[in-house]
């Protein structure tokens, strides 16, 4: 695709023929402290609307909003992103924390400063200090990779943002230094003397569940709803998906088929956007130009490891058998007959999967 903006979480396009049925607008958000751009597009044979925000100047850079519950999020971060108070994003992984703090980090007064990113989960704790808060040469654990010391991601995100990611795994002496940062505007290095005037506007993110990460601190939230609760994103996260790796492997985006459409919109998608993206990705791979069909999605898995043939069957057979039930509401007969196998050979399938029908039956 020769457009250079990319999707926050997609870009909306049309996944049934393969035709986009889009328009084009430039807008001024209401927070007057960026652009961004508005599309509209229809999914065909759906009937469902998204309308694209921009974020950013990456392709990745672009929030969709299909849903009532991802309007409301970004309506929420439209408002956040005019303040400079401490803003904690709380959702399941993969449901677009990192994207939203991106996106309000370029909405805010601050877009023009830098955007640091610490990942606390990936940080060892006894490094945690010296990333966050820096170190003098004689405290930095580091000091002979940092002979002048170690400049930590507040003095590197001063006059713009910093993104602590999952800061309810910071080890708990390492966020009570930087709640009490948060609350006197300042903070000191590690080993060092001197105060440092706090420059950063800090925008965290947990899972739920984490809401008293940093303390009785007074903080803003904003809430995202794992893509289970947000089925009207599917279609349209999924055709941007489609057309963003179709266009990086030089192929064609045909669409999805019917069966494929259906099986995105009933699967759970505990991965949420992150597992919905790399499942396209791999499909794409394994379809080639052709339409995506239902198998080659369920044959897909996150990573570049291709599976086994034998593996790859299995897992066929059980999605496969997992999606009949479903539709059947767990009866074997029906399923069977769906299936157009004898009973007892389609019995024999779900056995060999270790699918359960009765979790089908409501």
């Amino acid at each position: 695709m020769s457009d250079n903006r990319t999707s926050l979480e997609a870009s909306a396009a049309s996944s049934g023929s393969g035709a986009a049925i889009a328009s084009t607008t430039s807008a001024t958000d209401s927070s007057s402290t960026a652009n961004t751009t508005a599309t509209t597009a229809k999914e065909a044979g759906e009937g469902s609307f998204a309308d694209e925000r921009r974020a950013g100047r990456r392709r990745t850079d672009r929030i969709i909003l299909a849903s009532t519950a991802t309007q409301q999020a970004v309506d929420r971060a439209s408002t956040v992103a005019r303040s400079n108070s401490t803003l904690l994003i709380l959702g399941p992984g993969g449901s677009g924390r990192q994207h939203f703090a991106r996106a309000i980090h370029a909405w805010s007064q601050r877009a023009s400063g830098p955007l640091v990113h610490l990942s606390a989960g990936g940080t060892p704790e006894s490094l945690q200090p010296r990333e966050i808060f820096g170190a003098t040469p004689e405290a930095d654990p580091l000091g002979d990779e940092a002979p002048d010391g170690a400049e930590g991601a507040l003095a590197r995100a001063a006059d713009g943002s910093l993104v602590i990611e999952r800061v309810d795994l910071l080890a708990a002496p390492v966020r009570q230094k930087l709640v009490q940062a948060l609350r006197d505007g300042s903070y000191r290095r590690e080993g060092g003397a001197d105060s440092i005037p706090l420059r950063v506007r800090l925008i965290a993110t947990a899972e739920i569940g984490a809401e008293q990460a940093l303390g009785d601190l007074a903080v803003q939230t904003l809430p995202l709803p794992a893509l289970s609760e947000r089925k009207e994103d599917i279609l349209p996260l999924a055709a941007h998906f489609l057309a963003e790796f179709a266009d990086d492997e030089g192929l064609t985006a045909v669409g999805f088929t019917v069966d494929a459409r259906r099986w995105l919109i009933e699967e759970p998608w505990v991965g949420n956007v992150r597992e919905l993206r790399e499942r396209i990705r791999q499909a794409v791979r394994l379809s080639g130009s052709g339409s995506v069909s239902a198998e080659a999605l369920m044959l897909s898995t996150e990573g570049d490891e291709v599976p086994s043939f034998k593996e790859a069957k299995r897992a066929f057979e059980t999605r496969y058998v997992e999606g009949l039930l479903r539709r059947c509401s767990g009866n074997i007969s029906r399923a069977a007959r769906l299936a157009k196998k004898d009973r007892k050979d389609f019995y024999d399938v779900i056995r060999r999967t270790g699918v359960d029908p009765a979790q089908f039956r409501s």
